[in-house]
């Protein structure tokens, strides 16, 4: 029977690999995920992280609702807007975060050190000052820690919600986990459990807010077009899918409308049963490969860590 089952998915698992393939193509970031060998980087397979990050559906979804997040941050949304190109290239600027993302999750310790110092010499020149008067700056720790923690968030829930159950002492694991990068590149006071995330949530929730900027960088986001098969109807199912993995509160100011929300919940509903399929379609990717580099089975990674 699982031959039969494998047999009928080939033609569209074949289509979601070229997809992907076609939305983020493999080789182009530069990032070594083979060598040296043994070196499990700054996580490694017995790491939650490694096992969420494998999850392609859970990531772009995910991704795409810490973008909506961090859009309601007026400081934090503010080097974005004021220097980034983000309206003629938003795809290369997503594909550029992915890489950051994967090599900082898989690569080994001096590519992943290369990677953050690359980062944090960019924000150290993105500075500025809002129409209000407010000044601001990438490299600020508190803002650093917004945007971590909007992505940790998005990633995690992306991968509960539409690939595999996730444990609360799991999740602590993760975001555990996960704030070293964070940290790395200068962030303070980084949440590390589910309930340390809910509690930050609540205690920047008054600094929050829709306004000219952020529907600016919304439009964008929302005409986005990835150079793929069915780019509209993929479009809408992933910022659907990342719509729906937003807080009740952050979906109040982002899509206060119940036909939104219905189109986020239908959306959530469609992708659900495609993750297996995505899990088959990639799983040559940049996970395996470090799997490889350590020498251990990518198998490794179907299981939560004990």
């Amino acid at each position: 029977m699982p031959d039969l089952l494998n047999a009928l998915g080939a033609p569209l698992t074949h289509r979601i690999r070229h997809w992907v393939l076609s939305a983020f193509p493999r080789g182009e970031s530069g990032i070594d995920y083979d060598h040296p060998p043994g070196d499990p980087g700054w996580f490694g397979p017995d790491s939650v992280a490694w096992r969420v990050h494998a999850e392609f559906p859970g990531m772009l979804a995910g991704g795409l609702c810490a973008l909506m997040l961090q859009t309601l941050h007026p400081l934090a949304l503010a080097g974005v807007h004021d220097h980034s190109n983000f309206r003629e290239d938003l795809v290369g600027r997503l594909r550029r975060t992915t890489a950051f993302v994967a090599g900082t999750s898989y690569a080994g310790d001096a590519e992943v050190r290369r990677l953050v110092g690359r980062v944090r010499a960019i924000h150290s020149r993105v500075h500025g000052q809002l129409p209000d008067g407010r000044r601001y700056a990438a490299d600020d720790p508190a803002l650093l820690t917004w945007v971590h923690v909007t992505e940790a968030y998005g990633f995690l829930q992306g991968c509960r919600r539409y690939c595999r159950d996730v444990p609360v002492a799991i999740a602590d694991r993760y975001y555990d986990e996960t704030r070293r990068i964070a940290e790395a590149l200068g962030a303070t006071k980084v949440p590390c459990s589910e309930a340390e995330v809910a509690a930050y949530f609540a205690q920047q929730r008054p600094l929050l807010r829709v306004d000219e900027r952020s529907r600016e960088v919304l439009a964008v986001l929302q005409g986005i077009r990835l150079p793929v098969p069915a780019a509209g109807l993929s479009r809408e199912l992933f910022l659907g899918a990342g719509a729906a993995l937003l807080p009740d509160w952050a979906q109040d100011l982002l899509q206060p409308g119940r036909r939104a929300r219905l189109q986020a919940r239908a959306a959530a509903a469609t992708l659900r049963p495609l993750a297996p399929l995505f899990r088959r379609a990639l799983g040559d990717g940049v996970a395996a490969r470090a799997c490889q580099r350590v020498g251990v089975d990518a198998s490794v990674l179907r299981h939560w860590p004990q």
